[in-house]
């Protein structure tokens, strides 16, 4: 509430007057956060052509760009943060991290749908693998307080998304 209070130049009272509480202050917090930093990671897929350049997109802006906000991931922190204590603050996170999940494996149903990847790619698991990987590197890489576990996930990744691409020769043919 002090670094609050500081950034702001308002009083607790000043700042109560726009939440009705904690948990409020705190969801708003958490919205502002995540359209920054969904925007900063997986803004501008949709001009992008294809399938595998639009994953091989999210894995790089994860890896080579720090995140616009200081101390991690807001989806991660909110999620852990959350456990027992704000209710409203943990359905966000989770709809956040449903989002994000959801536009993955969308991606991927997409590659499949125009012969890009191959058929037997599960786009859930594609997700869910992606969003586990990167999130836990993040957390390495704030316990570290380096990059390099992001540099290391990078490899996985990529070899995985090479592993759905079909042949150049399949994908012409269609």
């Amino acid at each position: 509430m002090s670094e609050l209070m500081e950034a702001t130049g308002l009083e607790k009272g000043g700042i109560y007057k726009h939440f009705a509480n904690k948990e409020e202050l705190a969801v708003e917090a958490f919205r502002f956060a995540a359209d920054w930093v969904t925007e900063a990671r997986i803004g501008g897929l949709d001009e992008i052509d294809g399938a595998l350049p639009k994953l091989r997109t999210i894995v790089e802006r994860f890896v080579a760009e720090p995140s616009p906000i200081p101390g991690g991931c807001p989806l991660l922190n909110a999620a852990v943060d959350t456990d027992d204590g704000n209710p409203a603050l943990r359905k966000l996170a989770r709809a956040s991290f449903a989002e994000w999940r959801r536009r993955i494996a969308s991606i991927v149903e997409h590659g499949i749908e125009s012969g890009e990847l191959r058929r037997s790619a599960n786009p859930s698991q594609v997700a869910d693998t992606m969003i586990s990987t990167i999130e836990g590197a993040l957390v390495l890489s704030r316990i570290l307080g380096n990059r390099s576990p992001l540099e290391h996930v990078r490899i996985p990744l990529e070899a995985m998304l090479n592993e759905l691409e079909t042949s150049p020769e399949r994908t012409k043919a269609r």
